[in-house]
């Protein structure tokens, strides 16, 4: 079959199209023929080297698909450990699901990860509820998409949304966002303001750095930090004597590895994810969409922060 492979950790430039094997049946994970393949944060980080599980080299990458298993004819989306940027990939049953027609390929491909990861963050860990005020950090990337509209799926009353450009804003206002603050200007005193001073409830965080240290300051009582991750590159550390004033909590949301302790958590969030979705209260986007010849510029456009939403190679 048809793969884009990573013949070292060399980046995008180290993928190369060619034949791979098929994959062979294993207990617990089902074949799927991918029509299309997200590109995220992960999948940059495992070209480069710089993921913590490093696969043996060459190998097929690749985190997230839409596409048909063959042992049951359903169309499904799906979180594969790695090889969805291939023809056929092997994905565990527990991260395997039906969807509508309704929601097409190019968004589908993308949706997995980010939308479960947004469900786990706000319903899980950061116990958001009706009426609350939530800030959210990337807001114009995938994770920052899924969490501006499960926000407001669940009943808050004020989304804020934060982006480093005015086209990034313009992406979270569209995507559902009440109020959308530059990150390069004075958003700790701008979402004071909005929140009358009170601050927020719940924040999202997958940047870290410098937003990480300046959420602390903008959070109301009894306020959840939601640590999702460290596009910034630097991680962020705690003085917990603040945490102590102002009875702020902060805690950590990682999708795929809660997912050993709490299986039963993928399944439970997808039922609401698609009643969601089938309410029109989800609006995933499409981003830009590279065949699998060129699925290395998927990852470069990634690389380069010139994404809003999540970029998508076509596989079939």
């Amino acid at each position: 079959m048809r793969a884009l492979i990573l013949e070292d950790a060399g980046g995008p430039d180290a993928l190369k199209l060619g034949d791979w094997p098929d994959p062979q049946p294993i207990d617990g994970f089902t074949q799927i023929d991918v029509a299309a393949a997200g590109v995220g944060f992960v999948d940059m980080l495992i070209t480069k080297g710089e993921y913590q599980i490093k696969p043996p080299l060459p190998f097929v990458p690749g985190t997230e698909l839409v596409g048909v298993r063959r042992d049951t004819g359903e169309r499904v989306i799906a979180s594969a450990m790695f090889g969805a940027w291939a023809e056929s990939v092997l994905a565990p049953l527990i991260t395997t699901f039906s969807i509508p027609e309704s929601l097409g390929d190019e968004a589908a491909a993308g949706f997995t990860i980010n939308y479960q990861t947004a469900h786990l963050g706000l319903v899980k860990r950061g116990r958001l509820a009706p009426g609350e005020t939530v800030l959210v950090h990337g807001a114009s990337g995938g994770v920052g998409v899924a969490s501006i509209q499960v926000a407001k799926a669940l009943g808050a009353s004020t989304v804020i949304a934060t982006g480093s450009t005015d086209e990034k804003l313009a992406a979270a206002i569209a995507a559902g966002a009440d109020h959308a603050v530059s990150s390069a200007g004075e958003w700790i005193d701008e979402v004071k303001a909005l929140t009358g001073g009170r601050g927020v409830d719940v924040v999202v965080d997958p940047v870290g750095g410098d937003m990480f240290d300046g959420s602390l300051r903008c959070m109301a009582p009894f306020g959840r930090l939601l640590v999702v991750g460290f596009a910034a590159g630097r991680i962020p550390e705690v003085k917990v004597n603040r945490l102590l004033l102002k009875h702020l909590d902060v805690v950590g949301v990682n999708w795929g590895g809660v997912l050993p302790i709490a299986p039963e958590l993928a399944q439970s969030a997808h039922t609401d994810l698609m009643q969601w979705f089938e309410a029109g209260l989800l609006n995933p986007p499409s981003g830009p969409v590279f065949d699998l010849e060129h699925g290395a510029d998927a990852v470069r456009f990634f690389e380069d922060r010139g994404s809003i939403g999540k970029p998508v190679i076509r596989v079939r």
